[in-house]
């Protein structure tokens, strides 16, 4: 239906006027601007002497819940130290096998001790390290079956080191690389010692990570990390947070995730600070134990996806009606990242979390992705959050982001992201000329610095689109406005540019809708997705495919509509009602609208009983 270059349609900017606009009452906004936090950083070292110093610290990592051995588990702590020890013995074990520096070594399990030695290890080996997803249903193993071939052929992988407790799924092919049981490389009597390893060349420039993205009917893309990038969003980050080796960090993020991987188990092996590690398994059972281990460890730092914050907030407030009290004092950044921040929804989360001594100054809304290794552009600590409100009409039709009354409901509310983290730059450019953009014009945000990746592995076609002079092209539609009391531009986000949906010279963005429709009763919030469809004469309209519970369809999809109407004054051209738990998503829990629009089409959707569509 549309164009497409650079990975994204061109066309959909056609109504938007790109040239410099008026604020009320203010000149045009004259030239370019350019985001940056300060003078570019000399090149970073590697991971490998990160660990080394980290090891000789006090601090330790605790492993909790199933990733200590299972539900009703006592917490299983180490020192860095004692790990350091054991990743040693892994790496002498995977020298053993043959792997060799440069070579590339996919991990396949929940998250465990054995899995993050494993990944240290491998760095010790000088390995590449590819943690592969796990299936998110099971009734997905075909799917993830095929997926995981996809990433072993097209990550050239030397060596598949496998969970037991998968093994009876995985069925080994001709051509497939070798497979080694995770728990045969980890220290064991007549198996290699820390005192066998063989001390490796330490090459910056050798990649650590190769970071598969999260898409659904795509070739898979691996986003290539070497040391020095890492190391470089590291010690941006370290900095942007003030992160120290006093601060305690606690995460259940899927360590296939970048920002499981690098951000939150990473940055403490490397820095030296206590880690508290959950799994993904624990927190989707039970997402109030994530708010009761912070509470326990007296945590300062974790993160989560917004719908993540959505969860812990039920869970909150289902404690406080029953009577249970948490002390979360000690947190000074809850992290809300990986997908849009939705601004109602943090207010929700403050509000549930006060009773438990919350202090909202500690939400802290990020940008960041794996093509810059994980940090992006970090708000100043223990500011809250901060929001741009702007007129929505003009930031669809001129792509402007005009000041508004926050009191109106045609104003748009959009969290600031802060500035970019030490070592990148960003800038705004017009998508379709690469001109740049002036301060609230809305445009694609482009990033270049210490901590960009080098492309996509084995993909010279996709990494040439990548990059625009030099620049990053995110794909993302975002402007720069000063930060609050006069500071300093920051950045912000509208939505992603493949996914706008244009209506009547209108560029509506999806997550508006999904968020209004999210909220209506019988409707699942976070499982709702929007996307746009070509209607009569080549016009877009909208489609609504909505995960719902409910005894009264009818009413919900009436209600829906009337939300739609609400948001952009147009009807949908259809509604679906699919049942619970059946939208398509990314592996690392994102909606996939794309994947979805061609379930659609190919009317592979899961429809509630008795709703034919």
């Amino acid at each position: 239906m549309f164009k497409r270059t650079f990975g994204f349609n061109r066309d959909l900017f056609s109504s938007f006027d790109f040239t410099c606009l008026s604020l009320p009452g203010e000149a045009a906004v004259a030239g370019p601007l350019c985001c940056s936090s300060g003078p570019a950083a000399p090149p970073a070292e590697s991971l490998l002497p990160r660990i080394r110093r980290a090891a000789e610290g006090p601090h330790t990592i605790t492993f909790v819940g199933s990733a200590a051995g299972g539900d009703g588990a006592v917490p299983l702590t180490l020192s860095w130290a004692q790990l350091h020890q054991d990743a040693l013995a892994v790496a002498a074990s995977l020298q053993e096998h043959g792997v060799k520096p440069g070579d590339h070594v996919a991990l396949l399990g929940p998250t465990t001790r054995p899995l993050v030695t494993a990944i240290q290890g491998i760095w010790l080996a000088g390995g590449c390290v590819i943690v592969l997803p796990l299936p998110m249903r099971m009734a997905s193993l075909d799917e993830f079956m095929r997926q995981t071939r996809a990433h072993l052929v097209h990550g050239d992988v030397r060596l598949l080191l496998l969970d037991p407790d998968l093994a009876p799924f995985l069925e080994t092919r001709p051509g497939d690389p070798p497979v080694l049981m995770l728990d045969r490389v980890q220290p064991g009597p007549g198996r290699p010692t820390a005192s066998d390893y063989r001390e490796v060349p330490d090459d910056p420039h050798r990649l650590a990570i190769l970071q598969f993205t999260s898409g659904s009917t795509a070739e898979p893309k691996g986003v290539m990390l070497p040391h020095h990038v890492i190391g470089a969003n590291i010690d941006g980050m370290v900095e942007a947070a003030k992160v120290t080796v006093d601060d305690i960090m606690f995460s259940w993020l899927p360590l296939y995730h970048d920002m499981g991987l690098i951000g939150l188990t990473t940055v403490p092996m490397t820095v030296g600070s206590s880690l508290v590690l959950a799994s993904p398994q624990d927190f989707l059972a039970k997402p109030g134990d994530w708010m009761r281990w912070l509470h326990q460890f007296k945590a300062t730092i974790t993160a989560g996806p917004n719908f993540s914050w959505v969860l812990a907030t039920r869970a909150l407030k289902r404690m406080y009606e029953e009577g249970e009290r948490l002390d979360l004092s000690a947190v000074r950044i809850a992290l809300n990242g990986a997908e849009p921040v939705d601004p109602e929804a943090v207010d929700r989360f403050v509000d549930a979390a006060a009773p438990h001594g919350f202090r909202p100054g500690a939400v802290f809304c990020a940008f960041g992705m794996a093509e810059v290794a994980i940090g992006g552009s970090f708000p100043p600590p223990l500011r809250g959050m901060a929001c741009d409100y702007v007129d929505r009409a003009a930031l669809e039709k001129e792509g402007i982001a005009r000041p508004a009354d926050p009191s109106l409901d045609s104003t748009r509310r959009l969290p600031l992201l802060g500035r970019p983290v030490p070592g990148l730059e960003m800038r705004i450019c017009d998508p379709a000329t690469g001109e740049e953009r002036g301060e609230r014009e809305v445009g694609e945000l482009e990033i270049r610095g210490t901590s960009v990746t080098t492309g996509y592995y084995n993909r010279p076609d996709l990494t040439k689109e990548l990059f625009h002079d030099g620049w990053l092209r995110t794909g993302d539609l975002a402007y720069f406005t000063g930060g609050p009391d006069g500071g300093p531009l920051e950045l912000v986000i509208c939505g992603r540019i493949k996914d706008v949906i244009i209506i009547a010279g209108r560029n509506v963005f999806p997550e508006d809708l999904e968020r209004a429709i999210g909220t209506q009763e019988g409707v699942r919030a976070g499982n709702v997705i929007a996307f746009g469809l070509e209607g009569s004469k080549g016009k877009e309209a909208i489609v609504v495919v909505a995960e719902v519970r409910t005894e009264k369809p009818l009413e919900v999809r009436r209600a829906i509509r009337r939300r739609v109407i609400d948001v952009c004054a147009v009807p949908p051209r259809d509604i679906v009602l699919v049942q619970p738990g059946t939208l398509p998503k990314t592996s690392s829990g994102k909606l996939q609208r794309s994947l979805c629009r061609k379930q659609y089409l190919n009317k592979e959707l899961k429809l509630i009983d008795g709703f034919d569509g």
